[in-house]
């Protein structure tokens, strides 16, 4: 049977293991065509075909649920459950997302793209079926990766499953990486395997029940005899790490499988069917990131994790950090060589947010913590307080997964910490989930803190210098966005937490706040208007909290006051500025008119399209001016 005809998982349970074998070679042909067209997430979508099969073959979806952690190894569900015709618009405008998405099919459960959540989520659900909320739910399957295993939630979960004793079954795909090889202890051995031979044999299974009872019945010694089997089996799970760990949190174990071998994994899952009445079940599947394609195998960074467009007979360039990414890796690097007290920290993302350099060539100096933003945060204040000088690099919408720790582990005690947020604004074809729209909102509110916006790669450069005394004081943050970023001469750049005027109106009538990225276009905005008679003063902000004074001073005394960001509108740097900008104006009350991003999920969509949409290009900027001035 060829893809074309897979149209619902029922599909594939007729199948015979040689024709499940071709198609899952077609499907990872499929998927790096659809991906080389369009961009996504490669190399653990090609480590996740055999399992994704075994699963709908095993499993009755949606009366089972099966749940995704991370979504982004979601894509061969997504084609064997009916939407393979949508990959031509994969992570495109008004096309099929990059992540389960609840409006697409009853098949997704959770739109998760966010690490760590899918053993609350399956909690939360087994919870619901038992409590009869939820009839027709017979399994719960929920899919973890390595990776994902390194987020604190997903112990918190399993203590609550196992001392629960919920029925859900969980699925580890263990590919040995997040996004950088995985930090973990997690481990597996050839006697681990010869046991799971063992305990996956139904025979077994119940011949250990009946001796167990046997024992439990047996006079006088019964009780001892019973412990004294349990501390025998104790003991052989001390030399397996995984099964001790997981059976001592109360959940079985069972692994490791080949995740490629398509009749050892049904075999697995239907054991754990018939096991599952016993409480929550953990079955180690352990796959190869980019599997049956050499560019994804041959990647030793990431597996070709996310790729953008590509020749997919030749794969993707090598990754390496462009723009505001690529000068904070320089700028990071050079700083330490002259500064032992600087140590870099990220959450299982070296690569992305530029710190492959900096391990190279500090690497006693390099924390990769795994997908942990808590711990990342509350060791970097452990690390401020012992006199080092921390920068914590994330991306925008991972550090909201550490809100509690920047509070009061970093700004109560006014440490010395560095927050580098990359992707930050509208960041496009992730979607919702990955748009860096709260952290100015949220940072500007924390006593202390000091957020800065640069807006061009040289801002960058000279914050992240001045950060570093800046952080004598405090806590100190800079954000910075996806993409393109502007490059400007070396006497067109700020310092400390001043702003800077680009353009002056003389006559005191338009006055327009740019943060960040917005910078750019609101000149291009200013040059629209100038064709159109109307001069406009242009400040740069850099320094979102504190803010300016002279800056607050100058825009009061304009009739016409617009404030630009690509951050959420309400409660955003914009209003804070309207509030001061009206209490410092006297009698002048200008028309103030915040810009920035509504309140809303905003879907998949190139940023620049995004951007324009909602008002916040160059177009959009003058027009609003060209309104404000009309009135």
């Amino acid at each position: 049977m060829a893809l074309a005809d897979i149209r619902q998982p029922s599909d594939l349970r007729p199948l015979t293991l040689p024709q499940l074998e071709a198609l899952a070679e077609e499907i990872r042909e499929f998927v790096v065509s659809a991906v080389s067209e369009t961009g996504g997430h490669l190399g653990s979508n090609l480590g996740a075909v055999e399992l994704t099969l075994a699963l709908h073959r095993v499993f009755d979806s949606p009366r089972d649920a099966i749940l995704w952690d991370t979504g982004h190894q979601a894509y061969i569900h997504k084609i064997v459950t009916g939407r393979r015709a949508g990959f031509n618009k994969l992570r495109q405008a008004d096309g099929i997302s990059g992540y389960p998405s609840r409006e697409e099919s009853i098949h997704d459960f959770i739109e998760n793209s966010h690490a760590s959540t899918v053993l609350s989520y399956a909690y939360g659900l087994a919870v619901a079926r038992d409590a009869g909320q939820s009839t027709d739910r017979r399994h719960i399957v929920a899919v973890i990766g390595d990776g994902s295993m390194t987020g604190g939630m997903a112990y918190e979960a399993l203590n609550n499953l196992g001392h629960s004793g919920k029925r859900v079954i969980v699925v580890l795909n263990d590919n040995g990486r997040s996004y950088a090889p995985t930090v973990s202890n997690l481990s597996q051995g050839a006697l681990s395997n010869k046991l799971t031979d063992i305990r996956l044999n139904p025979v077994y299974v119940r011949r250990q029940r009946k001796i167990e009872k046997f024992l439990k019945n047996l006079p006088v010694i019964g009780t001892q005899a019973e412990r004294g089997m349990e501390a025998f089996k104790a003991g052989v799970r001390e030399f397996l790490q995984p099964p001790a760990f997981f059976e001592a949190l109360g959940v079985r174990y069972v692994g490791p499988i080949d995740g490629h071998d398509l009749e050892a994994l049904e075999h697995a899952l239907k054991a754990a069917q018939q096991r599952v009445e016993e409480g929550p079940i953990v079955i180690h599947v352990i796959t190869q990131k980019g599997r049956g394609y050499s560019p994804a195998e041959d990647d030793d960074e990431k597996h070709l994790h996310d790729a953008p467009v590509f020749n997919p007979a030749t794969g993707p360039s090598k990754s390496v950090p462009t723009g505001y990414t690529e000068a904070f890796a320089d700028t990071i690097v050079d700083l330490a060589k002259t500064d032992p007290r600087i140590v870099a920290i990220t959450a299982a993302m070296p690569g992305p947010t530029g710190l492959i350099q900096f391990q190279e060539q500090f690497p006693d100096r390099f924390f990769d913590v795994g997908i942990a933003e808590q711990h990342a945060v509350t060791a970097a204040a452990g690390m401020a307080m012992g006199g080092m000088r921390p920068v914590v690099a994330l991306y925008s919408t991972f550090l909201n997964r550490a809100w509690d720790q920047v509070v009061y582990d970093v700004a109560l005690h006014r440490l010395p910490v560095i927050f580098c947020l990359d992707r930050a604004g509208i960041t496009g074809d992730d979607g919702p989930s990955h748009h860096g729209i709260y952290d100015m909102a949220l940072l500007s509110k924390v006593p202390g803190m000091r957020v800065l916006a640069p807006s061009s790669t040289q801002e960058v450069e000279q914050m992240l210098k001045d950060s570093i005394t800046l952080a004598n004081e405090g806590p100190v943050v800079i954000r910075y966005p996806k993409g393109k970023a502007r490059s400007v001469d070396a006497s067109d750049i700020g310092s400390g937490l001043a702003a800077r005027k680009l353009l002056t109106d003389e006559s005191n009538t338009v006055c327009i706040l740019a943060i960040g990225k917005m910078v750019g276009a609101s000149l291009d905005a200013a040059a629209l208007l100038a064709s159109k008679g109307i001069a406009a003063t242009v400040w740069d902000v850099r320094s979102c909290a504190p803010l300016d004074q002279s800056m607050i001073e100058n825009a009061s005394a304009h009739k016409v006051v617009v404030t630009v960001e690509d951050g959420i509108r309400e409660g955003g740097i914009g209003m804070t500025i309207e509030d001061v900008v009206t209490h410092a104006s006297g009698s002048n009350h200008p028309v103030v008119e915040v810009l920035g991003i509504p309140k809303q999920f905003i879907p998949q969509a190139k940023p620049d399209a995004i951007l324009s949409r909602i008002g916040l290009d160059a177009e959009g900027i003058a027009t609003t001016v060209q309104r404000l001035v009309n009135k």
